[in-house]
C-alpha cells in the first residue's frame, strides 16, 4: 500500500519549515510528500524547493491564486494529484511526532478513517520555537498546553476502538483515510468558502458513507503552533452546510473532488 502525506499551508514559511523538518525524522516514510498551498507567496515555494533535495521520496508543490480561504478547493486538487492508496493529512502549522506517519498506517484498515490528538504550542512560546527550530516535544516540554495528548503510549492506544458516531475531537489536522473513499464521497465540498466545518462536514459523510471512525489516543500526534483565529464570517452559512449534510445523511457532494480527477497528474 503505497501512502501520501498531504500538508495544508498558506503564508506561514516559517511553520512550514518546522512542519517538514519534522516530517524528514519521521521512523517510517509516506511513498510521497504533497505540500496543498492555498495560494502563498513566492516565500513559501523557496522553502519547499530548498527541501526537495532534502527528502528520498517526491516531495510536491500544489498551488492556486489566492481567491480567500478555500482549502477545500486546494486540498481536492492535491489529492486528485496523490499517487498513495492511503491519504495522511496535516496542516502546515502543525509539527509532526516522529512516529506521526507510521502510527497513522499502523492502524489503517478498510472501512475506517482515523484521527489523532493535537497538542497546542502557546502564543509566548513562538519565540524560542522559531529561534532554535524545535521539532522535539514531549508531555513535560516547556510550551506546551493539555500535556496527556503528547504522551505516545502505543499500548494504550489499543483500548481505543472504531465507532459508527462522529466524534467532536476530530481535527482534519490529524486524519487519515482510504484515497478510493475519499473519492467516493466526492471529497471535499468545495461549496465551503472561509474558514470552518470543511473538515468535519467530510468525516460526517464518511459515516453516511458507512465508514467508522477510529480515534489513535497515545499515538498519531500534532503540536499545534499557536497563531491568531482566523475569520469567521463566513461560519454560520458553513454550519447550515453541515446540517444539511447530517438532516439528509448526505454521502456525494456535487461540488466537489471529480472535477479533478480526469486532469492528468
Amino acid at each position: 500500500m503505497k501512502a501520501t502525506l498531504i500538508i495544508s499551508t498558506y503564508n506561514w514559511p516559517q511553520a512550514l519549515e518546522l512542519v517538514l523538518l519534522s516530517t524528514l525524522c519521521q521512523t517510517q516514510f509516506p511513498d510521497e510528500i504533497i505540500v496543498a498551498d492555498d495560494g502563498s507567496s513566492h516565500e513559501t515555494k523557496l522553502i519547499i524547493e530548498q527541501f526537495k533535495s532534502k527528502f528520498e521520496i517526491p516531495l510536491k508543490h500544489v498551488w492556486h491564486e489566492d481567491d480567500g480561504f478555500r482549502k477545500s478547493v486546494i486540498l481536492n486538487k492535491a489529492i486528485a494529484q496523490a499517487k498513495g492508496d492511503y491519504i495522511i493529512q496535516a496542516d502546515g502549522d502543525c509539527i509532526l511526532h516522529k512516529n506521526y506517519v507510521e502510527d497513522h498506517l499502523h492502524y489503517a484498515q478498510k472501512n475506517t478513517y482515523l484521527f489523532g490528538s493535537r497538542v497546542n504550542i502557546q502564543e509566548d512560546y513562538l519565540d524560542a520555537l522559531f529561534e532554535e527550530k524545535q521539532i522535539r516535544f514531549h508531555a513535560f516540554s516547556k510550551g506546551i498546553k493539555k500535556r496527556t495528548r503528547a504522551l505516545h503510549i502505543p499500548l494504550l492506544s489499543r483500548f481505543y476502538s472504531a465507532s459508527d458516531q462522529f466524534s467532536k475531537k476530530y481535527r482534519g489536522c490529524n486524519t487519515s483515510y482510504f484515497k478510493s473513499d475519499f473519492i467516493a464521497v466526492n471529497g471535499y465540498n468545495e461549496d465551503f468558502k472561509g474558514w470552518g466545518r470543511e473538515d468535519s462536514e467530510l468525516a460526517l459523510r464518511f459515516h453516511n458513507f458507512g465508514l467508522q471512525g477510529r480515534r489513535i489516543r497515545y499515538r498519531g500526534i500534532v503540536f499545534h503552533i499557536y497563531h491568531n483565529e482566523k475569520s469567521k464570517s463566513r461560519l454560520e452559512i458553513n454550519n447550515d452546510i453541515e446540517l444539511q449534510t447530517i438532516a439528509n445523511k448526505t454521502v456525494w457532494c456535487k461540488n466537489g473532488v471529480d472535477k479533478y480527477l480526469s486532469e492528468k497528474n
